[in-house]
Order: C-alpha cells, then sequence, then structure tokens
C-alpha cells in the first residue's frame, strides 16, 4: 500500500503527462519555456487573483515574499508552532525574529487568540516591529483568515499565507492562495498538486511585489538577462516541471479534490467513534494533503504506528517535534506554557495513506486494523 500513491496517479494521467514532457524534451526549452508562462496564467486564474510567479520551491516562495517586504533584523514575524520547519527557517534566513504561536487543537491551524496575545506582548516590549504574520494552511485546510486579517489590520501587518499544504482548499467558496497579501504553494511531489521534483508559486494582486518577486527570482534581473539591478537568487521553475503540472492540473481541478474528500469522509464515518478525526470547519473545504488523527497519549500513537506497519500500511508523524523546540531555533525559544497544544499534538498525531486514488477497500483495510489495535 503507498500512503500517497503517485504510481497509479501517473498511471491514470500518463498520456497527458508523457505527452507533455516529450514536447519538452523535443523542442529542448528546458528552462523558461512556454509551458511556465502558460501555468502560471492558469494557476492564477484557479486561484482568482492577477499575478502567479513561478519559482524552484515553496521554500524559495516564502523567502521571494519577505525579500520584498525588506523583512529583516528586527523585524518579528509570527509563525505557527505546529508546521514544517521552511515556515519559520526562512524568516530566520532574513535575519528577522520568528515568534512561535500555538495552534488549535482541532484544526490544527494558528490560534487567533493566541496570535494576537503573541502580536500584543511583541508591541508591548517593542524590542522587535511587528511585520508578518505567517499562516499556514496545515494538512490542507485554510486557516482562519478572516480573523487572522482583523488582527493584521489592527497592528498593521502583512498576512502571507503558506499555502503549501492547502492548494485546493477553499473558504466559501474563495480558493487557498488567494487569502494573503502575498500567498504561497509548493509542488513537491507529495503536495496537492505536486511536480516531479521541487517547485514553488508565489500568488499576489499587488504590481509591485509581483514584479519585485519577479526579478528577485532570477539573480535580480532588470530589463533583460545581464542587467542585474538589486541582488535575487536563482529560482525558477524548470519547464519540464510546469509541463507534469500542467498535465495534473486539469486532474486536480476536474476530479481530485472532490476525491481526496470522499475518502477523507469515509475515513472520518469508520473512525470517528474510535479516535479523534480531524474536522474542517463550517464552510470551509480542505484539499486533504494529509488525513490526522490523534491518539491519547504517544504510547499509543507509536504503537499504533508498529501495529499498521506489520501490516504493511504506510503512516507518518507530522510532526513529531514543535518549531519552538528545533535545535536550530534554540535563540527563538517561546514559553512553553503558551504552546502547549502543540507540544500535546506532536504526542499525539498520526497521518494515514491519503490520496484522490484510494478504493474504499483500502480505506477499510485501515480502518479496521486502527479498530482491532484499539480495541486491545
Amino acid at each position: 500500500m503507498e500512503f500517497r500513491n503517485l504510481k497509479k496517479q501517473y498511471q491514470t494521467l500518463k498520456s497527458e503527462i508523457d505527452s507533455n514532457m516529450q514536447e519538452v524534451l523535443q523542442n529542448t526549452n528546458f528552462i523558461s519555456g512556454r509551458q511556465v508562462t502558460e501555468l502560471e496564467e492558469k494557476l492564477a486564474k484557479y486561484v482568482g487573483v492577477k499575478h502567479c510567479i513561478s519559482c524552484a520551491n515553496g521554500t524559495d516562495a516564502l523567502s521571494l515574499a519577505l525579500m520584498a517586504w525588506e523583512i529583516g533584523p528586527g523585524d518579528a514575524v509570527f509563525v505557527p508552532d505546529f508546521t514544517f520547519f521552511s515556515s519559520g527557517e526562512v524568516v530566520s534566513f532574513e535575519g528577522a525574529e520568528p515568534v512561535f504561536v500555538d495552534v488549535k487543537e482541532d484544526t490544527f491551524n494558528i490560534d487567533p487568540a493566541k496570535l494576537r496575545q503573541a502580536v500584543m506582548k511583541v508591541a508591548g516590549e517593542k524590542k522587535y516591529r511587528p511585520k508578518v504574520i505567517i499562516a499556514v494552511d496545515l494538512f490542507g485546510q485554510p486557516a482562519e483568515y478572516e480573523e487572522i486579517r482583523k488582527i493584521a489590520d489592527e497592528f498593521g501587518l502583512f498576512v502571507l499565507e503558506d499555502g503549501a499544504q492547502g492548494f485546493g482548499g477553499e473558504i466559501n467558496g474563495k480558493k487557498a492562495c488567494s487569502f494573503g497579501d502575498i500567498s504561497t504553494t509548493s509542488f513537491f511531489p507529495a503536495k496537492p498538486l505536486g511536480c516531479y521534483g521541487d517547485g514553488g508559486a508565489v500568488f499576489t494582486d499587488n504590481d509591485e511585489w509581483a514584479a519585485l518577486i519577479g526579478s528577485y527570482r532570477i539573480h535580480g534581473k532588470g530589463s533583460y538577462k545581464y542587467d542585474n539591478v538589486r541582488i535575487g537568487m536563482n529560482s525558477r521553475l524548470d519547464t519540464l516541471q510546469a509541463a507534469v503540472l500542467l498535465a495534473k492540473l486539469h486532474a486536480f481541478e476536474q476530479y481530485e479534490v472532490s476525491e481526496v474528500n470522499r475518502v477523507a469522509e469515509k475515513y472520518t464515518e469508520e473512525l470517528a467513534a474510535v479516535v479523534k478525526t480531524p474536522i474542517v470547519l463550517d464552510g470551509y473545504l480542505s484539499s486533504w494533503a494529509q488525513y490526522t488523527i490523534q491518539l491519547e497519549s504517544r504510547e499509543q500513537r507509536d504503537g499504533l504506528q508498529n501495529y499498521l506497519k506489520e501490516r504493511g500500511i504506510p503512516s507518518m508523524i507530522y510532526y513529531p517535534k514543535a518549531m519552538h523546540s528545533q535545535e536550530a531555533f534554540a535563540p527563538f525559544k517561546g514559553e512553553e506554557s503558551e504552546l502547549s497544544v502543540t507540544t500535546g499534538l506532536c504526542q499525539k498525531v498520526l497521518a494515514l495513506p491519503m490520496h484522490p486514488y484510494m478504493e474504499e477497500d483500502e480505506v477499510i483495510q485501515i480502518t479496521t486494523a486502527i479498530k482491532e489495535y484499539i480495541g486491545k
């Protein structure tokens, strides 16, 4: 059994993917080919924003946003404590101060009430300038942007949406990657919309920021290739990856998001009375990058994972270590008591196989094994 069955997806989409890739090979337009521009236009239309600027990976996408806002030493950036390392890494890389904020136990996303407390605390201490909120759409569900935006407007902060796991999600019909002043996503193969390597994109309605990001991603390019007007980076999405994504985007729009929701509904139907299952807020749609259950303790979680492994069922722990506990963030550690939900989640979460090509009998096989273990 596959945790995320990219093999089955490829077999389903093989004809279109192979054709798209073969065109790139025949034309040898490996860098900045027309497929990159076509993909950017289609992604911007899908999300509902003016600009999509593709780049080499999701981490660079976050960095490019912070660069456009000139975030650096003395600035405070608020980051959920329960997320992948890169959400905070990019803050430190720019020389700014990551401030870790606890999350909600039921959605796994940043807790707006605790975010407000953290912003007020930093503003009151006057050691750092509050500048940016990085809201992560964890496991596929968008963060609570209505409340986040109120806090941002009150304190004059930028909102950076990290939609690496949330692409395809919605709030009241509005697409993920459209909620931030700048939003980003990742096309890492296991993401809801993934390529066959690394890739990422930045989304915004702001013309000035879009132009800056377009320059920064290609060595600070000016009017032509050898005109460099600022210090930038080398972060282009290559044409082969764009060709793969063009084929996958069609399937993603047509049926993949609805299919992962079908799988999630079956999981919840089978497991809601057995373990703590994830919830989706009213008016929200998740793209289900992960289906994450919660057990009662680390011992029960680890025991279940071993039990599943013995039966050929893969599972993953996202995430076993809170951001504030990472050694790399030792200088930025927050108050443990203020981050207790994240600390608890790291002991209890377990992600189950999840993808749009799962059969119902696979879900039954997994949930039956979980019921057996819990019953013991």
